[in-house]
């Protein structure tokens, strides 16, 4: 096993040396630090999980507790739970304040903690892209408080809309998402469709022939990633769907009222929701030539950071240049939770004085679902949409929810959701100060 030697000195002036487990450090349980605790050999090391949450949080089914589709609670997994038999394990949560390589500790508002490795799994927070205008005004879908905080403000502004009547201000009718990835074009549809069949059944007295739903992108298409039958199929499927879809568009600025475009137009609204961006959640106290422009961290084929020798960094935060990948690795699920596995048994390896295994991104693919029976996949060999696309994008995410129960939960929510239309789940859950 991995030990160090550590002495206790006693008042009579004996020296005992115990032998005791060196200590990991992981900061973040998300994807990628989850993994690698989950990973990791139990009892061959003292993990110390920091995260500023109690819980995991499955961030792929974010748009879906934003859109009422499904609960919060079923796509968040406590992580004292997660671990409660892993006696090698203990969850502290705190805001880590930062890091003292020098000392070989972190700082955090629960105070220090030191290290004999790091790993950092932070992820990746909302791109403003410099604009802090932005950031104040929109909403942003990197947490389950973010997602409720949508669930809310959308369905507070269709209150208003009522009470407003035909004097209700242009802004509330207009619900923009900023970014034309898979989040951009997920939320979209998901709101396209709530708004044809669900809330003219719960709001009989708005006009929801007024409710405009815009999708802006800066890039030629929508999935700009993704293959061209996925491209031309979300467009089509949006369009389809009424979203008033326009790309090649860029925000300028945002005041809380009115949207300044790139092509000179000004568009009111209330409800913004950007998810044209991310960047990296960088903690301090590391050089700042490991730092990149987009917020990451530098680090080798073995996620060790650069210049360091027991600091890691995993998932969305590393940026690991490859002959493949040379601006770094696209920063979703399959790459932190790998990076997390070979990190894992990377640090068996070390145990055992064998040559560490450099890590190598295997595209799997990726998909995208736009609405009910719609969907696109990308598989490394073919590429399909529709239906089939549809059935294979839900079964791939209920055997990637964490726990029996949550996949019931959500199956059973999404099954009702289909078969009726509808669902029980447009509360707006507010905390008094």
């Amino acid at each position: 096993m991995f030990y160090t030697r550590e002495a206790v000195h006693l008042s009579s002036g004996t020296h005992y040396f115990f032998d005791m487990k060196k200590r990991i450090i992981v900061i973040g349980g998300g994807f990628a630090g989850l993994q690698f605790i989950k990973t990791l050999k139990p009892g061959m090391f003292d993990v110390v999980l920091i995260d500023r949450l109690n819980h995991h949080q499955f961030q792929p089914l974010f748009y879906q507790v934003a859109t009422s589709q499904i609960e919060p609670t079923s796509i968040s997994f406590p992580l004292r739970k997660i671990f409660q038999d892993r006696k090698d394990v203990t969850v502290r949560m705190a805001d880590v304040l930062a890091a003292k390589p020098q000392n070989k500790s972190v700082m955090t508002t629960a105070g220090a903690f030191e290290y004999d490795f790091l790993v950092i799994a932070t992820g990746g927070k909302t791109n403003y892209y410099g604009n802090s205008e932005l950031g104040k005004h929109t909403l942003s879908l990197k947490s389950t408080y973010e997602a409720i905080r949508i669930r809310n403000v959308i369905l507070e502004n269709f209150e208003n809309i009522l009470n407003s009547g035909e004097n209700a201000d242009e802004g509330l009718l207009n619900l923009v998402v900023v970014g034309g990835g898979p989040t951009g074009v997920e939320l979209s549809g998901a709101f396209a469709e709530i708004k044809r069949d669900i809330l003219p059944k719960d709001f009989p007295g708005i006009d929801f022939s007024r409710l405009k739903i815009y999708l802006l992108e800066g890039g030629d298409h929508t999935l700009n990633t993704m293959s061209p039958l996925a491209r031309r199929s979300s467009e089509k499927y949006l369009t389809g769907l009424g979203v008033d879809l326009r790309t090649g568009i860029f925000v300028r600025n945002y005041d809380g009222s009115t949207l300044e475009l790139s092509n000179g137009e000004l568009l009111k609204s209330k409800n913004v929701i950007w998810t044209a961006g991310i960047t990296g959640n960088i903690i301090d106290g590391l050089s700042p030539e490991v730092i990149t422009r987009a917020g990451r961290i530098k680090v080798d084929r073995t996620n060790r950071v650069t210049g360091y020798e027991n600091i890691y960094a995993i998932g969305d935060i590393a940026c690991m240049e490859t002959p493949k990948y040379p601006k770094g690795h696209p920063q979703v699920a399959n790459v932190a939770i790998n990076q997390g596995k070979n990190l894992a048994r990377n640090f068996t390896r070390m145990t055992k004085g064998r040559k560490l295994a450099e890590y190598e991104y295997r595209d799997l693919g990726s998909m995208a679902t736009v609405g009910r029976n719609k969907a696109i996949v990308d598989l490394p060999l073919v590429s399909f949409h529709g239906y089939l696309a549809w059935y294979f994008w839900m079964f791939l995410h209920l055997m990637l929810i964490l726990s029996v129960r949550n996949k019931l939960i959500i199956f059973i929510n999404w099954a009702w959701n289909y078969i009726t239309k509808n669902s029980s789940l447009r509360l707006i859950l507010k905390v008094n100060s």
